[in-house]
């Protein structure tokens, strides 16, 4: 009797069994079944026999933490400068223009001293999600320095408030007070630590509109994400910027601008001291009489000033002039001008960044650089037409020299002389034929028989008898002299 077959192996207890050892599914449509061409040839599953690998879920690829590994060198630096390497500093794996170092007055490659080491030149391969992360790269490590810079501005902070308190008291007592206030005083950017809040002043007008909302153009407004806010304002070169310009200036000017500085006043005050009692607005009068009486104490000092500079330099009353020249170069403008966020003139065509190569360097007596002019696949300079990179400049003479040889390279020349050598033919052609007629009117050829059967014009006639010489003519002999008859 034949031993009984072996039981079929158990997949609860293989723990390299999965959906890859099924067999193929024919009920399954071949639109899921078959593996797409952006999908690859597979991986390990695939030769094991998933055929459906590609509809499982994917371990995605952590591409996203590679960066390059910034100030890595290679090993130690050379002891003597090797030929090719840069002439600054000595590293083999830049040139001199692309050195990062300090400048110095004799290179490595005069002095042979302090020869830097190699960088690490890595290539790395990020995906389409790592080349556009603004944050890819940043080490969070760096953000410690900036922590540690607050600490020590606290510290210092709480030590100087100490200070005062002990001054002011000659004990100890008020250091505990000190301590409750010194985080509401010194809370920086924060509601918390303010006796009134000022969240309000980052909010817009509630009947002002959206300046994202004056141009809906795709390419009108430039919106940054980091910062969150419209890049110039939102607005462009178009009716929008003006708007803006137009509200910005308005809203500055009139009352808003004594509104603004009085609210500003009041809150450097509850800032500095703690006092609540100039309230913008639920005391205004007592913000108004302080702001006022402030105001006419600094104009008081400051003409007390003035009075001591004219006391010791002359002033108006003193026998003092200022010179003329001194006097006219001291001119006055009513011309507007605004400016921006970022100190520039609004408006005003923003200036090209130059680069940290030699630009606009003019050889040879040229009057454009190498390469403003292009033809022929072919660069050169736009002021002769020259594609020699060391050539002289010729000038007009050049651009002509360079037509002429064009229109010889083309064929436009012989075109042209076409149909003046036609036309001089033409001339010479018709020359002939009445040369060839004037013999045969004077020599009397036969006529045809066709112009014998016509008959004679009287044109004919009339020219036969104006041209036949009278036998019995007595001046017959004198036709075609010049001679006087003596």
């Amino acid at each position: 009797m034949p031993p009984p077959p072996p039981p079929p192996p158990s997949r609860r207890n293989d723990s390299k069994a999965s959906a890859a050892s099924k067999e193929e599914n024919i009920y399954i449509p071949s639109f899921i079944s078959k593996r797409p061409f952006y999908a690859g040839e597979g991986g390990d599953d695939s030769e094991q026999g998933d055929y459906l690998e590609h509809q499982r879920l994917q371990k995605s690829k952590d591409d996203q933490t590679k960066w390059y590994d910034r100030g890595r060198k290679q090993g130690p630096a050379a002891t003597k400068y090797r030929k090719g390497a840069c002439e600054n500093c000595g590293a083999m794996t830049h040139k001199a223009k692309d050195c990062l170092q300090r400048p110095r007055a004799k290179g490595a490659k005069y002095t042979g001293r302090d020869i830097q080491a190699d960088e690490v030149v890595q290539d790395v391969q990020l995906g389409w999600d790592a080349k556009r992360d603004r944050w890819n790269g940043y080490d969070p490590k760096e953000y410690r320095s900036v922590v540690e810079r607050y600490k020590q501005m606290d510290e210092l902070r709480g030590l100087v408030a100490g200070t005062k308190v002990q001054e002011e008291d000659g004990d100890g007592d008020g250091e505990e007070d000190n301590d409750k206030d010194a985080g509401e005083k010194y809370a920086e950017e924060s509601d918390m630590g303010r006796h009134q809040s000022t969240a309000t002043r980052q909010l817009r007008i509630r009947e002002d509109t959206a300046k994202y909302l004056l141009n809906l153009d795709l390419e009108s407004a430039k919106y940054d994400p980091k910062t969150r806010t419209m890049v110039d304002a939102g607005a462009t070169a178009d009716k929008a910027a003006q708007l803006f310009a137009e509200e910005g200036y308005l809203r500055a000017s009139g009352d808003a601008a004594d509104f603004e500085s009085a609210q500003k006043y009041a809150w450097e005050k509850q800032e500095a001291s703690g006092d609540t009692s100039q309230h913008m607005q639920a005391n205004p009068t007592a913000g108004e009489f302080y702001r006022k009486k402030e105001r006419e104490e600094a104009e008081r000092r400051k003409a007390a000033r003035l009075k001591l500079l004219q006391d010791k330099y002359g002033g108006d009353d003193s026998n003092k002039v200022m010179p003329a020249a001194l006097r006219d170069a001291v001119t006055e403008s009513e011309q507007f001008v605004e400016y921006d966020e970022a100190g520039l003139i609004k408006g005003a065509p923003r200036a090209s960044a130059k680069s940290k190569y030699a630009e606009d360097v003019y050889t040879n007596n040229h009057t454009s650089v190498w390469g403003s002019w292009w033809s022929n696949f072919q660069w050169g300079y736009a002021c002769c037409h020259s594609f020699i990179k060391n050539s002289y400049c010729t000038g007009e003479e050049g651009k002509e020299a360079w037509e002429a040889a064009e229109k010889q390279r083309l064929g436009a020349s012989l075109i042209e002389e076409a149909p003046a050598q036609e036309e001089e033919e033409k001339e010479e052609a018709e020359g002939k034929t009445e040369e060839a007629k004037e013999p045969s009117q004077t020599t009397g050829v036969k006529r045809s028989r066709e112009e014998m059967m016509g008959g004679v014009s009287e044109a004919e006639l009339d020219a036969y008898r104006r041209k036949r010489a009278a036998a019995d003519d007595p001046m017959a002999k004198f036709l075609g002299n010049d001679e006087l008859v003596r």
